[in-house]
């Protein structure tokens, strides 16, 4: 696959399609989102580490037509009749603590009335100990895809655009030293992103090797 540069974050939270970096991570889940809705399957669950890009993801899936996006502790009885307005349900950020009952019925919802169904989430789905049987059958004939942790072109390119977005200039040989040392993990890189603009204003120190090098001791204390 010839990967391309498309992925730009945001701290607007603006999720835009052709801000999207693609990489072998999440080449799987950027492709089902734009394969829709030709998906073979009515629900989808996406999976990943924090920061990973999946709100990204369902942000993509949002503008194509009429969403309903919802995070999973806001979940309530009311979703039902907003659902039943819209082409797609997608719920942020799944966890256990969502009423089995209620996740149950959605899912139905969604088979019955021929609509889409996207969660994500920090682990699959799949893995989530839930008690309803008839919860598990759903969960088991949903796909499931996952976003791995991020590889050197990613890990550069987060960081190339991070910093652009909070107009630090970094240069190449700067991001390389970065991201041979960075712990793979997209919440890590962005609050090393973070860290280094602090300190660097804080400090008045122009960007070095030095600096770079106390940014990363402080990330991982």
């Amino acid at each position: 696959m010839n990967e391309q540069l498309i992925f730009k974050f945001s701290y607007k939270k603006i999720f835009l399609k052709e801000d999207f970096y693609v990489s072998k991570s999440n080449f799987e889940a950027f492709k089902l989102i734009e394969s829709w809705p030709k998906w073979l399957k009515k629900s989808v669950n996406i999976s990943g580490p924090k920061g990973s890009g999946k709100s990204h993801l369902a942000s993509i899936l949002k503008r194509k037509s009429s969403s309903l996006i919802i995070n999973s502790k806001d979940i309530n009885d009311g979703v039902f009749l907003k659902f039943k307005l819209k082409k797609i349900l997608i719920i942020e950020d799944l966890t256990q603590k969502i009423p089995e009952n209620i996740l149950y019925s959605l899912f139905n919802m969604a088979s019955q009335d021929n609509k889409f169904f996207l969660i994500t989430s920090e682990k699959p789905i799949s893995t989530f100990n839930f008690k309803l049987p008839d919860l598990k059958s759903r969960v088991k004939s949903s796909s499931i895809l996952k976003i791995s942790l991020p590889g050197d072109d990613l890990i550069k390119a987060i960081l190339s655009k991070s910093f652009s977005d909070k107009q630090i200039f970094v240069d190449k040989k700067y991001i390389d030293f970065i991201a041979k040392r960075i712990e793979r993990s997209y919440d890590k890189i962005l609050k090393f992103v973070n860290i280094l603009d602090r300190f660097s204003l804080k400090s008045g120190k122009s960007l070095n090797f030095k600096v770079i090098k106390e940014s990363l001791k402080m990330l991982n204390k």
